[in-house]
């Protein structure tokens, strides 16, 4: 087992002073058991932590780091800008060519608001779909989660077609009753619930492909449907793409789909590494935000040009090497050396791939919604990430969380996580 001594010390320090001991739930390793280790530093598809271990990172900072960690054209961007200062509260010309970009890429994206996180991107997306319809309630689907935001923090109560229940502390029952929450690609559900309260739904708000329970791809047709639903009714479809965008194509699942939302949240790729998010849409919506409309939003850090730069950096060159169509690549022989590893170890385990996204579930049975995504065994997924940790793999430290390859990941990378994940999974 790898000595993580100055880990373990920088741990036992963190738990008092930060609760958790982490600035974010899911990297205390509380889905697999054990501590965190604390990195060093990162570059390429690989990071190393304070005491000097090395792992090929699945993980990628949560999405962002889709040209591996510290790509060269991304650190150079940031250094230049940093020249001219790193803040400045006032427009500057690097908010201008995002905008622009966005729109180009993004198919149903007019105009665009910059934000510093999905979470204010989402958050921002409700406030102005109920901002532009009048109406309150809005309509979510269990598994998908958009960031820490009170609407959205709520799950399905005793049965599909109830009402919200808070799913944290702090969040009131009068405002989770206003978010319905039914199980993802249940059509019968999603028509039950529009038929009696569709006057009353502002929108509809999705993970096009839900990568916050795992990866669980929309059965077809079922994006259209909801797309449907909101045009018969008059409600809004906002799409979250803060995982997805920019990262499974140049304009996200819109574009690999066709089926257009109302509203877009974007973010990770983004921004090259550094806070950053972002919402869109159609014009005519997108218009109801001050200072032209009623809907009020605002962020001192919005913009701001370290990030920007990083993010134009990092998009420009995506399109400059078609990015895509290398992780298309080495995401299909990760999938062809995660099946085969399985099969090596005796399992039939779910494996859901959508470009470079991708998750293994301890279950043999279909996953199609959050309810059979749990019948994974997450005991066997801890002693699966514990011994591939351990042997310099770094996965996700829950079951339900979505891995990520980048373009510095290499075929030799992918072969020797196979070899460690066959291992594992043996022994798991």
């Amino acid at each position: 087992m790898p000595d993580r001594t100055k880990s373990h010390a920088l741990f036992a320090s963190a738990l008092q002073r930060i609760p958790g001991g982490v600035n974010s739930p899911v990297r205390a390793f509380r889905g697999v058991g054990g501590e965190p280790f604390f990195v060093d530093h990162a570059a390429g598809a690989r990071i190393r932590d304070v005491d000097g271990n090395e792992y090929i990172d699945y993980v990628g900072t949560w999405g962002p780091a889709i040209l591996g960690h510290a790509p060269q054209v991304v650190v150079d961007a940031v250094r230049e800008a940093a020249r001219h200062g790193l803040s400045y509260g006032i427009p500057n010309p690097l908010e201008v060519e995002m905008a622009e970009l966005i729109c180009a890429w993004v198919p149903s994206v007019e105009k665009v608001r910059m934000v510093n996180s999905g979470t204010e991107a989402t958050m921002s997306c409700v406030r102005l779909a109920r901002g532009f319809t009048g109406r309150d309630k809005i309509v979510k689907f269990e598994g998908c989660y958009h960031g820490h935001v009170d609407s959205l923090l709520v799950r399905a109560g005793s049965g599909a077609l109830t009402h919200g229940r808070p799913d944290s502390a702090g969040v009131p029952g009068a405002l989770a009753e206003l978010t319905i929450t039914l199980p993802f690609n249940d059509t019968e559900a999603l028509e039950k619930i529009f038929a009696a309260h569709g006057p009353e739904i502002a929108a509809i708000i999705v993970e096009p492909v839900p990568a916050n329970a795992g990866l669980i791809p929309p059965l077809p047709g079922y994006l259209q449907k909801l797309r449907d639903v909101c045009t018969s009714h008059g409600a809004l479809l906002i799409f979250d793409e803060v995982m997805t965008g920019f990262r499974v194509a140049k304009g996200g699942v819109q574009e690999l789909t066709g089926v257009m939302p109302d509203l877009t949240a974007m973010g990770k790729v983004i921004g090259g590494g550094l806070p950053v998010g972002a919402f869109g849409g159609r014009a005519e919506i997108m218009d109801h935000l001050s200072p032209d409309g009623p809907v009020y939003q605002a962020g001192t850090l919005s913009g701001n040009p370290l990030a920007m730069a990083a993010g134009l950096a990092q998009l420009r060159e995506l399109e400059r090497t078609d990015a895509w169509a290398q992780l298309e690549k080495l995401g299909a022989q990760f999938e062809q050396t995660a099946r085969a590893a399985s099969a090596a170890a005796g399992k039939n385990y779910a494996f859901h791939r959508l470009g470079s996204m991708f998750c293994l579930f301890f279950t043999e049975e279909p996953v199609r919604n959050l309810d059979e995504a749990k019948k994974s065994d997450t005991a066997a997924f801890a002693r699966f990430f514990h011994h591939c940790l351990d042997r310099g793999v770094y996965l996700a430290p829950s079951q339900f969380e979505t891995g990520f390859i980048s373009t510095a990941h290499t075929a030799a990378d992918i072969a020797r996580s196979a070899e460690v994940a066959e291992e594992a999974l043996r022994r798991s």
